[in-house]
C-alpha cells in the first residue's frame, strides 16, 4: 500500500438543497469514478450518488491533488453547499453514511444497499485499490452491525414510509386511491407503505411497464402497473400521489391535477413535480426539503441507538487505522527483505562462482550454502522487522520512512513529507480519525 491520502467531498441534503444535488449528479456512478480516475494523480476512486447526496472520495498521493480533482468534479456545484474532508474525517464519515447516521430519515435501510452498489460500480470503473478497498468494505460491515446491533433501523426506515407519514397528516388516506410514480427501491417501499396505510388501491407508474406490475402484484391491496403515457389519467384520479424517479424532467404538471384535494410528495432526483403545480389551490406539493418534521422525530426517538452506532464506529475506525498501519509497516518490511534478497543472490552467485572454478562444488555444497544465507538473512532482518511493527503501532513514522527510503530506493522521501504536511497526518500512514464538521 503505496503512500496516499483519502480525500472526500460531497453535496448533501445537510447542506444543500433538492435541486444543488440535483446539479452535482453524475450520469452514472461508474462513468463518475472513471472521470475522477482519469484525472491527474488519482489512484482510486469511490462515488456515491442518491436522491439525499452525491459523495466522492479519490486517493492520491498528496491531498492537494485529491482536492483538484474532487473540485473540477464538483465544478457545477456552489461552493458555499460543497463539505470537503481530509483522509481521517472521510473515513469516519462514510462509515457513518453506510450505517444511516447521515441520511434524512436516521437509520434507513436503503443506505447500505446504495452504498454496496456504489462500491460495486466502483469496482467495475477500477476504482477500488487497497485503500478504498479496506474502507468500503469496512463501511458496509460497519452498516451490517449497526442494524444488527442496535435498534437504529426501527419504525420508519426509509423515504418512501416518511413520504407516505407526510401525506397521511395532511389527508385521511383509509380507502383513497393512491399512485406512485417509480418503480424503482424507493418507489416499491412507497407503495408498500402506501398499502400499509390502508389506502383502497395503488397504481405504479413506471417507464417499463413490467417492473410496474411486478411492483402492484406484490401489494396487499388491490394494485396495477401502467406506463408513463396513462399517467395523466391516474394522477387526476388519486388523492395521494408519491413520485420517485429518476427523470430528467418533470413527469407531473398542472394536468395532472384532479378536481379534489390532492398530496403529491417528490422525492424525485431532480423534481419529477413542476414549480407549476404548487400554485393549484387543491393540491399540497411536498418535496424532499419539506420532510424535516419527519425526520426530526425520528432522529430524536433513535438517540439512544445513534449513541450506540457512534461507539461501533470508532471502534471499527481504530480497527481500520491499525489494518492501514499494518500494511504500511508490511510495505517497509517487504522492500526491506526484497533488498536483502537481491544482495544475497549477487553474493551467493559469486561464491558459487569462485567455488565452481575449483571443481569442488556439489548440488548438495549449493544446498547447504542457500539453506546458510536463507538463515543468515532471516536473523538478521528478524530485529528490525519487528521493530518497524511496534513503529507502526506507535505512529513512528520517521522510523518508517527512514527504512522505505533506505531499503526501496524508488520510494520518494520527497512525496512522503509532502504528504504528511498537507494531510494533517502525523505520519503519511496515519489515519487517526477526527470527529466531522457536522456530526
Amino acid at each position: 500500500m503505496r503512500t496516499g491520502v483519502i480525500s472526500g467531498m460531497r453535496v448533501t441534503h445537510r447542506h444543500g438543497s433538492v435541486d444543488d444535488i440535483a446539479r452535482s449528479s453524475p450520469e452514472s456512478q461508474r462513468l463518475a469514478v472513471a472521470t475522477l480516475c482519469s484525472a491527474p494523480e488519482v489512484e482510486e476512486a469511490f462515488v456515491i450518488s442518491t436522491c439525499n447526496r452525491t459523495e466522492a472520495y479519490v486517493v492520491t498521493p498528496e491531498a492537494s491533488d485529491g482536492r483538484a480533482a474532487l473540485e473540477a468534479f464538483f465544478d457545477p456545484v456552489d461552493d458555499d453547499v460543497l463539505v470537503s474532508t481530509e483522509h481521517d474525517e472521510s473515513l469516519r464519515h462514510l462509515l457513518r453514511v453506510a450505517t444511516g447516521l447521515e441520511s434524512v430519515i436516521i437509520g434507513e435501510d436503503q443506505i447500505i444497499g446504495q452504498v454496496r452498489t456504489a462500491y460495486e460500480d466502483a469496482r467495475s470503473a477500477g476504482g477500488i485499490g487497497q485503500m478504498l478497498e479496506a474502507a468500503v468494505t469496512k463501511a458496509i460491515h460497519v452498516g451490517e452491525r449497526a442494524r444488527t446491533e442496535t435498534a437504529i433501523n426501527e419504525g420508519i426506515v426509509s423515504l418512501g414510509s416518511a413520504a407516505v407519514e407526510l401525506a397521511a397528516s395532511v389527508v385521511a388516506l383509509e380507502g383513497e386511491r393512491a399512485l406512485v410514480v417509480g418503480a424503482g427501491e424507493m418507489g416499491q417501499l412507497a407503495a408498500r407503505s402506501l398499502a400499509d396505510s390502508g389506502v383502497a388501491e395503488v397504481t405504479v407508474a413506471n417507464r417499463t411497464i413490467p417492473h410496474a406490475e411486478h411492483t402492484a402484484d406484490k401489494l396487499p391491496v388491490p394494485g396495477r402497473g401502467i406506463g408513463l403515457e396513462a399517467l395523466e389519467e391516474a394522477a387526476q384520479k388519486a388523492r395521494v400521489i408519491v413520485t420517485a424517479t429518476g427523470s430528467p424532467k418533470p413527469l407531473i404538471g398542472p394536468p395532472h391535477v384532479g378536481e379534489h384535494e390532492q398530496v403529491i410528495v417528490d422525492l424525485g432526483q431532480p423534481r419529477d413535480v413542476s414549480p407549476r403545480v404548487n400554485t393549484q389551490e387543491e393540491v399540497t406539493v411536498y418535496d424532499l426539503d419539506d420532510l424535516e418534521s419527519i425526520t426530526e422525530a425520528t432522529r430524536v426517538d433513535r438517540l439512544d441507538a445513534a449513541r450506540e452506532v457512534e461507539a461501533i464506529i470508532s471502534e471499527e475506525v481504530q480497527l481500520l487505522d491499525e489494518q492501514y498501519k499494518r500494511a504500511r509497516a508490511d510495505e517497509v518490511i517487504a522492500a526491506m527483505y526484497a533488498s536483502a534478497e537481491r544482495l544475497k543472490q549477487r553474493e551467493l552467485e559469486t561464491a558459487f562462482s569462485r567455488l565452481e572454478a575449483t571443481e569442488s562444488l556439489t548440488e548438495e555444497h549449493r544446498q547447504i550454502i542457500e539453506a546458510m544465507a536463507d538463515s543468515l538473512v532471516g536473523q538478521l532482518l528478524a530485529p528490525p522487522t519487528k521493530s518497524l511493527r511496534e513503529a507502526a503501532a506507535e505512529d513512528d513514522w520517521e522510523t518508517i520512512n527512514t527504512a522505505l527510503h533506505l531499503f526501496d530506493p524508488s520510494f520518494s522521501a520527497e512525496r512522503s513529507a509532502s504528504a504528511m504536511d498537507s494531510s494533517g497526518f502525523t505520519g503519511p500512514g496515519d489515519t487517526s480519525i477526527g470527529i466531522t464538521d457536522d456530526d
